[in-house]
């Protein structure tokens, strides 16, 4: 089940948004933001955020949310981002990470009204 986070606006289209939270994503630690060809389409992009845990040759990944990014023309993007429920033994640990990570996204990338 999925529950919506947030929802602001940020500046530029989706691509340069896109790669902007991929970026950053990538500076705060053991998560990932990817694009999802097969969910996106012209309009909005989605983005797949997940946790990656390694031990050895072994990487566990845990799906954490969602972010989508939507087209408002104007040079600007609609964000929004939905936390998914981890279904994991540290779900507590991880869903606090996904959403101190959210949190930073919306700081660091809101327009201000």
């Amino acid at each position: 089940m999925r529950e919506e986070v947030l929802e602001f606006t940020a500046t530029g289209p989706p691509r340069v948004v896109a790669r902007a939270i991929e970026q950053f994503a990538t500076r705060y630690g053991s998560l990932s933001a990817i694009i999802v060809p097969w969910e996106s389409n012209p309009v909005t992009l989605s983005m797949a955020v997940t946790s990656a845990k390694s031990d050895g040759w072994a990487i566990e990944h845990t799906n954490l949310g969602t972010i989508r990014l939507t087209n408002l023309e104007n040079d600007l993007t609609r964000v929004t981002i939905a936390a998914h429920a981890p279904d994991h033994a540290e779900k507590q640990k991880l869903s606090a990470l996904f959403e101190g990570f959210a949190s930073q996204v919306q700081n660091s990338f809101q327009v201000t009204p």
